[in-house]
């Protein structure tokens, strides 16, 4: 475990925004996943453009771009932040879809918590699509892939 001190706490404990004011503006990049597992009969309607409620992946996209923007709505102690850059790719692939969040910014904190919604509610809204044909369908492997500005540099999962 690391032993650094809990930045978003302060001296009693209680929840913070943490101070950015002195940290320098540098180039912020953070690519998040999500997957959601779908039924072999819900990726033909999918790839078949035959769903009830339209064009699902797209409309995940959309929503994905879209939530990115809105995060410190979502997350209290986000920053808002002038995103220059957010895209969801959705790859439909073995037994479900695969959504790729890109977020970058020039500033004076992480985008992780970005990709990482962006990634979330796409997933989610597809859900939302295709749940009057498949109700079971099941939302996992939220995660953040690679991040990268800032002190700590580089960050890259390991292949997992």
């Amino acid at each position: 475990m690391n032993s650094k001190k809990l930045t978003h706490l302060d001296a009693k404990g209680r929840a913070r925004m943490v101070d950015v004011t002195e940290k320098a503006v540098t180039s912020r990049r953070a690519l998040a996943e999500s997957f959601i597992r779908l039924s072999t009969k819900t990726l033909s309607l999918l790839r078949g453009g035959a769903l009830p409620k339209g064009n699902a992946l797209e409309t995940a996209r959309i929503a994905g771009i879209l939530a990115a923007k809105r995060t410190p709505d979502l997350i209290p102690l986000c920053h808002p932040l002038l995103l220059t850059h957010v895209d969801v790719q959705a790859d439909t692939r073995g037994n479900g879809v695969r959504f790729l969040a890109s977020v970058s910014c020039a500033g004076t904190t992480g985008v992780e918590m970005e990709a990482l919604t962006a990634a979330s509610v796409a997933a989610l809204t597809l859900y939302d699509m295709v749940k009057a044909v498949e109700k079971g369908a099941t939302i996992e492997r939220v995660r953040l892939l690679e991040k990268s500005g800032g002190k700590s540099g580089l960050y890259k999962r390991k292949s997992s």
